[in-house]
């Protein structure tokens, strides 16, 4: 039985030159891009879980045989990195964060997540966005398992905002009520991050 499919909003804008923000460079390859060393990762230990916790009723966790297990879709994007390269064009797959979140029934005072990965990577989203229909935990691109480079196990995928904002090896997923830097803002980086407006850096 095939997948839902979504189609990535800004995949639609048009011809390759349109779909590509200011400041980017179209490239056929997905460079390797992170601080550090990869996490050497077992999703299959039981240590290894992903919680949602924070500002909702029922806080849980999940293990990667229950994530597996989860209905999938296919979302079908463009990257777009801080470091000047988008690739169009991409398939992803895995559960919506949409149907993740909703599980953990959200409070009202909920306005922020605050992802928290492997070597203790952190990354900010506003929740409206991190909830978006193109948006997912990514186990899959392009039909094979995500490399650890790119963030194997996990990656939440978070197309419609620069790539750093889909965090790698995702481990927690928490929701506030009040946004705060995650690893890369505290170092510089803008803390939104939208590429069509070129939100890089600075706040």
């Amino acid at each position: 039985m095939s997948r839902p499919r979504i189609i990535s909003p800004d995949t639609q804008r048009g011809s390759p030159q349109d779909r590509t923000p200011p400041g980017q460079q179209l490239t056929a390859k997905w460079p390797v891009l992170h601080y550090g060393n990869v996490p050497k990762v077992n999703p299959n230990s039981e240590d290894w879980s992903l919680r949602i916790f924070g500002q909702v009723d029922e806080p849980y966790e999940l293990s990667y045989a229950e994530i597996l297990a989860l209905p999938a879709i296919d979302v079908v994007c463009d990257m777009h990195c801080v470091t000047h390269w988008s690739r169009l064009d991409n398939v992803f797959t895995g559960p919506s964060l949409k149907s993740i979140i909703e599980k953990a029934k959200p409070r009202a005072t909920a306005k922020y997540v605050m992802c928290h990965s492997e070597a203790g990577f952190t990354v900010n989203v506003p929740l409206k966005e991190f909830i978006n229909d193109d948006c997912i935990l990514a186990y899959e691109w392009d039909g094979k398992p995500i490399t650890p480079d790119h963030g194997w196990p996990l990656r939440g995928l978070v197309p419609q905002l620069y790539l750093w904002k889909s965090a790698k090896w995702i481990r927690g997923i928490e929701l506030r009520n009040s946004d705060a830097p995650g690893f890369w803002e505290q170092n510089g980086y803008h803390m939104h991050g939208d590429p069509w407006n070129e939100e890089r850096f600075g706040w």
